[in-house]
C-alpha cells in the first residue's frame, strides 16, 4: 500500500506520497525497445484524401483519447481538451469551418479553399478538435500548457499508428480564429490548436523519411 502522508482537517480526502507510489505500487513491464523504436519511426501524416472511408470503432477512438490523457503536464493542470466529431458531427464541423472562412475572408475569398474546408472532414472517420483549456494555475506559462497538449497529441498519434490507423494534424484554415474558438465552446484564454483527422489508410503506409540524420539536430556539451 502507498503511504498516507496527510489528511486535510474536516475532510475525508488524503494525500499520498508520490515517491511511495512509485516505489511500492508501480512496476514497469518489460518493454520491447525495438518495437518502440519502430513505432516512433513509422508514425506518419496520412491525408484524409487517402482514407478508405471505413469507420473506426468507437472503442479504438476511446483508447487513443485515454492514452493522450497520460501526457506530461506541468503543475498537473492537464490542459488538453478534445472534441470528437463523427457521423453527422462531421457535417457540422465542415459547415462551420467553411462558413467562418467565408465570413472572414472578404476580398481574399478563394472558392478552392472554401470547398476544401467544406469537404475534408467528410473524408475522415473521425475528426478531433485539439484544444488547450487554460489551467487554473496562473503560474504555469501558456506556452507550457500548449506543449502539454502537443505531448498528448503525440501519445494519441503513436497509439493510432500502433493500430494501423491513419492520422493527420491539420492547423490551417480557421483553426486559430476567435470565431472557431467560440464555436467550439472554449473560453477567452483557451485555444484551438488544430484538428486531428483519423481514418483507415486506403493505400498502405508511407515509407519513413527525414531530410537529415538525427545527429545533425544534436549538439553535445560535456565539458
Amino acid at each position: 500500500m502507498a503511504k498516507i502522508v496527510g489528511r486535510k482537517k474536516g475532510s475525508d480526502k488524503v494525500s499520498v506520497s508520490n515517491a511511495e507510489i512509485q516505489k511500492e505500487d508501480v512496476q514497469l513491464p518489460d518493454f520491447n525497445i525495438d518495437q518502440v523504436n519502430a513505432l516512433i519511426e513509422n508514425r506518419r501524416s496520412i491525408f484524409p484524401k487517402d482514407y478508405s472511408g471505413e469507420i473506426i470503432p468507437k472503442e479504438k477512438i476511446e483508447t487513443l483519447l485515454k492514452n493522450a490523457h497520460w501526457a506530461p503536464t506541468h503543475g498537473k493542470t492537464e490542459p488538453w481538451f478534445f472534441k470528437v466529431f463523427a457521423g453527422e458531427g462531421l457535417k457540422k464541423l465542415a459547415e462551420a469551418q467553411s462558413r467562418i472562412y467565408k465570413e472572414l475572408s472578404g476580398e481574399n475569398f478563394e472558392e478552392k479553399k472554401f470547398n476544401k474546408l467544406a469537404n475534408r472532414p467528410l473524408q475522415a472517420s473521425h475528426v478531433i478538435a485539439i484544444c488547450m483549456k487554460r489551467g487554473s494555475n496562473p503560474k504555469i506559462p501558456e506556452l507550457e500548457e500548449i506543449e502539454a497538449v502537443a505531448a498528448a497529441v503525440q501519445n494519441l498519434w503513436l497509439s493510432a499508428t500502433s493500430m494501423g490507423l491513419a492520422g493527420y494534424w491539420s492547423s490551417g484554415g480557421v483553426t486559430y480564429k476567435d470565431e472557431m474558438r467560440d464555436w467550439l465552446g472554449l473560453g477567452a484564454e483557451d485555444k484551438c490548436l488544430g484538428f486531428f483527422y483519423l481514418g483507415i489508410p486506403a493505400n498502405g503506409w508511407i515509407k519513413p523519411h527525414r531530410q537529415s540524420g538525427w545527429e545533425t539536430k544534436v549538439e553535445w556539451v560535456s565539458e
